[in-house]
């Protein structure tokens, strides 16, 4: 039985998620909607004001990578 849960976010949104993965130089990202979006699917949090990605959004962002290659292809 898998517990995997398929998120299917747009480009804009896994370019968010994926600017995560390294600490963001001024603690923002540049589409505020895009990190609104991304906590109400509860991919990332905000600890005082800055945005850091959950382990969910940590495992998304892996099993979703293959679907960023189709998207540049």
């Amino acid at each position: 039985m898998s517990n995997d849960v398929d998120f299917d976010l747009s480009p804009d949104q896994w370019e968010a998620l994926r600017s995560l993965r390294n600490p963001v130089s001024n603690g923002r990202l540049s589409k505020a909607y895009l990190l609104d979006g991304l906590v109400k699917l509860g991919l990332v949090v905000v600890n005082d004001g800055v945005p850091a990605m959950t382990p969910t959004g940590r495992q998304v962002l892996v099993r979703g990578s293959c679907r960023l290659l189709d998207l540049a292809a």
